[in-house]
């Protein structure tokens, strides 16, 4: 059943500022320039029970964390080496984690590899039943922590392109996203990309034979997660020229949700839609960058995809402008508190006030989408302090959200409480330019362990994946 603009008015205007605070986490917000408060005293938030102190420099060169926190190196491109005697890939990007066997946690780990195997110096091993195009330089890898400490790893999938964010399952398995929509015969490719693929870390063998998910869409694709009491999936596009789009997948009537289910479906199987936002005013709103003001929301009609292959024309090309709600990179999501928590990096002509980052809930009871977090322009991103462009998000057990900063100059792991305190966790003090021009790869793949007491995330380039542990505590609001 459609929401209309009228009825989402009536409701606004009925319920007020309750509609706004939409969702159990509240109004978050970050921003250096008056967009939101943004703490750069570490010390006294972290007196006042907000976040953990003051990162203490790494004497390693790798991550800086505060007092108290230490991380071990799980992974590292070029130098750890996988089950079959391959070097680990290269350029780690979206990860989720899952209860293994006998104690293991799984981790399986994206490689955002574009393009020709040539390439890369470590592309993922094209390890026999596990390849979808053998002209690929993408795919994951699986990496199985034992309770003794000891890493074993081995790849999921292989052959696919540019993996990016992805998301997990209820049931257990990982959806791996390709951010590259190169179809055969482009840039080398032997298929068409542009897919999403599952993968089952607890079982090798259902991931032979990799197929494309193709009722997922054909574009490039980001992140993707599970509405584990409707059914929807949703999903992410981090494209321009025009904006990428935000879409919901609505499964065929009667469909049962496991492991391995998805290879069953038809091509073309259940119903995939872009949104169409307008405000509490009933006015169309044409890209979520428009919003300038913490708490704003909008609600959400769904629009029928024509060519979910994009075929002739990419997916997002195929809607005129006041059709649809574009976004300007549209990345990261996690499903947490009843929806789904999604983000957009960053926007500058697009928005009537430039700004660094923003994070959107989508509540699918209510279809709503709520601008949770804002981030100012970053004044001088060369300098620690001011945060810009959120990619990787997860939910965090100990309250509120915890973000992988991926845009100019220092990067961070941040967290946001709910009541809209930002405060540093850590930072990559790993240069991969020069002591003149330093530069930083930004963070990927941020994820708890499933007990909560690790958290784990990547620096993408030249690819490391690290536990972090700690005094880990709940944030006050």
């Amino acid at each position: 059943m459609s929401l209309t603009r009228r009825d989402f008015a009536r409701t606004s205007a009925i319920t007020g500022a309750g509609v706004a605070l939409a969702g159990s986490v509240g109004a978050l917000a970050t921003a250096p320039n008056a967009l939101a408060s943004y703490d750069t005293d570490a010390a006294a938030d972290s007196r006042h029970g907000v976040g953990y102190g003051p990162l203490v420099p790494d004497p390693k060169g790798i991550l800086a964390l505060p007092a108290g926190f230490t991380y071990r190196i799980l992974t590292y491109s070029g130098r750890t080496k996988l089950e079959s005697g391959e070097f680990t890939p290269s350029n780690h990007d979206g990860t989720a984690t899952f209860d293994g066997p006998r104690g293991t946690t799984l981790l399986v780990n994206n490689h955002e590899l574009k393009g020709p195997r040539a390439n890369w110096e470590h592309p993922v091993p094209l390890t026999e039943g596990l390849v979808y195009d053998p002209a690929a330089a993408g795919g994951c890898t699986v990496v199985e922590v034992r309770p003794d400490g000891r890493v074993a790893e081995w790849v999921g999938i292989a052959g696919t392109s540019t993996n990016c964010a992805g998301g997990s399952t209820p049931w257990g398995t990982w959806l791996t996203c390709e951010e590259n929509s190169d179809k055969a015969g482009v840039n080398g490719m032997t298929k068409d990309h542009g897919y999403v693929f599952e993968v089952d870390p607890c079982d090798r063998r259902a991931n032979r034979s990799p197929k494309p998910l193709k009722f997922f869409g054909r574009y490039d694709h980001e992140a993707v997660v599970i509405d584990p009491r409707r059914g929807h999936a949703y999903l992410t596009e981090d494209a321009a020229d025009p904006n990428g789009l935000f879409f919901r997948w609505t499964p065929p009537k009667g469909f049962v949700y496991g492991p391995g289910k998805f290879r069953k479906l038809a091509d073309d199987a259940g119903v995939l839609q872009a949104p169409k936002c307008f405000d509490s005013g009933g006015k169309f709103v044409d890209d979520l960058s428009r919003a300038t003001k913490i708490g704003t929301v909008y609600g959400v009609d769904w629009v029928d995809v024509p060519d979910r292959d994009a075929r002739t024309v990419p997916v997002r090309k195929q809607f005129e402008d006041d059709q649809v709600t574009r976004a300007r990179k549209l990345e990261g999501m996690w499903w947490g508190d009843g929806g789904a928590y999604i983000v957009s990096s960053y926007a500058r002509e697009e928005s009537p006030v430039q700004h660094d980052g923003q994070v959107w809930f989508y509540d699918p009871k209510r279809r709503t989408l709520t601008l949770k977090v804002l981030l100012g322009v970053n004044p001088d991103p060369s300098k620690d302090g001011a945060l810009d462009g959120p990619d990787n998000i997860t939910v965090s057990p100990y309250g509120g959200l915890v973000i992988a900063e991926d845009g100019e100059g220092v990067q961070h792991l941040f967290g946001a409480t709910d009541s809209g305190r930002t405060y540093p966790i850590a930072r990559n003090e790993l240069n991969t330019g020069t002591e003149e021009e330093p530069e930083y790869s930004e963070f990927t793949g941020v994820t708890f362990s499933p007990d909560g007491r690790t958290l784990y995330a990547n620096i993408q380039t030249p690819g490391i994946m690290l536990a972090i542990t700690g005094p880990w505590k709940r944030q006050k609001r």
